[in-house]
């Protein structure tokens, strides 16, 4: 009797569970970039910033509608951004402090020079865009958000 209950609880938690985990399955398979990337511990850094540059360029034209000028512009940025990023990475005599800390700087200086080459209009989705991620941010860090100027 004891154990048609339990077979009985545990068939009912797999069919409770088959949603969630299909769904985690689909959105695995849709993510391509992350499944793919060497070294994924030390490739898994706060979300887009581990996308090629070139497909965070069209990901930033969709959402800002960048003209071809920007596109040129802010791709070279994240080509920058990207190889510096990976310079850090690789650099082992850096404490793991000190390497966030410079990774963090290199990001805000990007997002500096891509902000200045935007219009007043992108400069406020820009801003929109940055204030979400900090929240995002703020979240996963126990609900302290990062340091930030306003100026980005």
């Amino acid at each position: 009797m004891l154990k048609h209950s339990l077979l009985a609880l545990s068939l009912a938690g797999l069919i409770y569970a088959a949603p969630a985990l299909a769904q985690n399955a689909a959105q695995s398979n849709s993510a391509p970039d992350r499944q793919s990337a060497p070294n994924t511990q030390e490739h898994q850094w706060h979300g887009h910033r581990n996308m090629d540059p070139a497909k965070r360029t069209e990901m930033l034209t969709r959402k800002l509608n960048l003209t071809a000028d920007q596109q040129t512009k802010v791709q070279e940025i994240l080509k920058s951004e990207h190889s510096q990023m990976e310079s850090l990475r690789n650099d082992s005599s850096l404490a793991r402090d000190d390497r966030q800390t410079k990774m963090i700087d290199i990001h805000k200086a990007s997002g500096d020079q891509v902000r200045a080459l935007l219009d007043a209009t992108q400069q406020k989705k820009w801003d929109e865009m940055q204030n979400r991620r900090e929240g995002r941010q703020g979240h996963r860090h126990g609900g302290q958000a990062p340091p930030s100027d306003s100026g980005q």
